[in-house]
């Protein structure tokens, strides 16, 4: 009989917890479940079983339990997409965005390579004034000017994007333009169609017939704490990226139309408390052609700035991002037991005041939040504005941390490109291609090509995180990952 460790000695519970594990009868199996994750920095655990079975036969072809882990516990990674919450996923994310949009400019997973011969944009939509802010200006030469406040404003200057008068400046309509957001970019979407018509002097009904747009946005924030929309869009034919739009579709006919849109896309609030507020876009916006790939011939420096690559990059840069960017926080305000409203319904039917969150529907004081003032005052008007009868459908206090904003990051129309899906699947396929091919060199049996399988499962949701040892194995991947990241970089090992 085995005696069992006595680890009272050591003081550090994640080195006690290491020592436990190392102890365990598959101390390997531990070290592959973190390494498999990647350097995740908070899995999900969970517990459950899998089996597969040969449909003719009904012969177990490989079945799987988490019960037998050395921990009692499979991990798989989060696959959070902001950087802030997992650097690890966030990169597998952002890769398969660049990927998505890659293809979508020039061609590849699916879309045919023609599509590099298309008119092709990359537009940037802003949100209006909602009163003077500290900024870096500079004049038509190019050479920087100061601020409204008389300052020169460096690059990390903390006042950039905060309000010169802050008394006076329109918190109300900066958080509902946040809010109302994604609606606008929806008719955006409707108007670009009807103007690019009107433009051409066609009805909406023939330019459908010869014309099909394709577009994927990415929302970012700036450091006024307001979204801004950066969209790819693309001419096809009728049937879309493999056939060649008709010679009237231009680019200078998408930058009219873009125009038009900007103008006439609108949408109108209206509240007891507020008044009527109507919700448009900002006068600056900006139409770019993006170049084909690998020209070379280019000799205009603004246009060879929007090539394929770098445009996928950036789309996949921002697609990680959330609202830190703007100096907000990363996870929510909302007492999740009361749901943010402060009580909860008692056995009689009445509403009770949550004690947790002193009545507040906070799960942390506003006023607590290591943010600057201007953030602090947007996440305190998104929550008040929240809790009025006429926006409660918004559920701003869900989306105070967010500075209003409810939308997704980043979207794309159906036809524009690949799909995330579909990248999954094929990293998928390649990591069981990969067993399989392990299955072989270890002398198991492998199924036969036309074998009809049959996979049925049950998992439960445990809990997020490592334990205490298992941390300390993941940090070490995370260096070794970050290590050779940097060899590559300086082209000490290959790429």
């Amino acid at each position: 009989m085995r005696r069992p460790l006595d680890l009272r000695h050591v003081i550090s519970p994640s080195l006690r917890d290491l020592i436990e594990l190392a102890n365990t009868h598959d101390f390997d199996r531990v070290t592959e479940q973190v390494r498999n994750l990647r350097g995740c920095t908070s899995p999900v655990n969970l517990h459950g079983w899998t089996v597969t079975t040969d449909e003719a036969t009904k012969e177990v072809v490989r079945s799987y339990r988490s019960e037998d882990e050395p921990s009692g516990r499979l991990l798989t990674t989060c696959g959070n997409r902001r950087a802030s919450r997992c650097p690890a996923c966030s990169r597998v994310y952002a890769t398969d965005t660049y990927h998505l949009i890659k293809a979508g400019l020039s061609g590849g997973k699916n879309v045919a390579e023609t599509v590099r011969d298309h008119p092709r944009a990359f537009v940037t939509l802003t949100a209006p004034s909602f009163g003077p802010v500290h900024n870096i200006k500079t004049d038509s030469a190019g050479k920087p000017r100061p601020c409204a406040c008389g300052t020169h404003h460096a690059e990390d200057d903390p006042a950039l994007g905060t309000p010169l008068a802050p008394a006076t400046y329109d918190y109300t309509g900066a958080v509902l333009w946040n809010a109302h957001a994604g609606q606008l970019w929806a008719r955006f979407t409707t108007y670009l169609r009807r103007a690019l018509a009107e433009h051409l002097g066609m009805t909406q009904k023939a330019l459908t017939t010869a014309l099909r747009i394709s577009f994927a946005k990415v929302a970012e924030y700036q450091k006024r704490g307001l979204v801004h929309f950066h969209a790819v869009f693309r001419f096809d034919g009728p049937d879309g990226h493999t056939t060649p739009p008709p010679p009237w579709a231009t680019f200078d006919a998408l930058r009219a139309a873009v125009g038009l849109a900007v103008k006439r896309a609108r949408l109108t609030v209206e509240s007891d408390s507020i008044g009527e507020r109507v919700i448009a876009w900002g006068g600056r916006f900006k139409v770019d052609p993006i170049s084909a790939l690998g020209d070379g011939e280019l000799t205009d420096a603004r246009v060879a700035e929007y090539t394929d690559a770098k445009v996928a990059g950036y789309v996949a840069k921002y697609a990680t991002k959330n609202a830190e960017g703007a100096g907000a926080v990363d996870r929510t305000l909302m007492c999740r037991p009361c749901s943010g409203r402060g009580y909860v319904r008692g056995p009689d039917g009445f509403h009770d005041r949550y004690d947790d969150c002193d009545g507040t529907g906070q799960a942390e004081p506003i006023k607590a939040l290591p943010i600057q003032q201007h953030v602090r005052q947007m996440i305190r008007t998104a929550w008040d504005l929240g809790h009025l009868p006429e926006f409660a459908h918004l559920k701003l206090w869900k989306w105070a941390h967010m500075l209003g904003f409810r939308g997704h990051f980043s979207t794309k129309s159906r036809a524009c490109s690949t799909t995330l899906g579909a990248l999954r699947d094929v990293r998928r396929a390649w990591r069981l291609a990969q067993a399989g091919a392990a299955r072989t060199r270890a002398d198991l049996p492998s199924t036969e090509e036309n074998t009809t399988l049959v996979t049925t499962s049950s998992w439960t949701y445990l809990s997020s995180g490592y334990r205490p040892g298992e941390e300390l194995l993941a940090a070490q991947v995370r260096h070794d990952i970050a290590y050779t990241q940097r060899l590559k970089q300086e082209g000490l090992v290959p790429a």
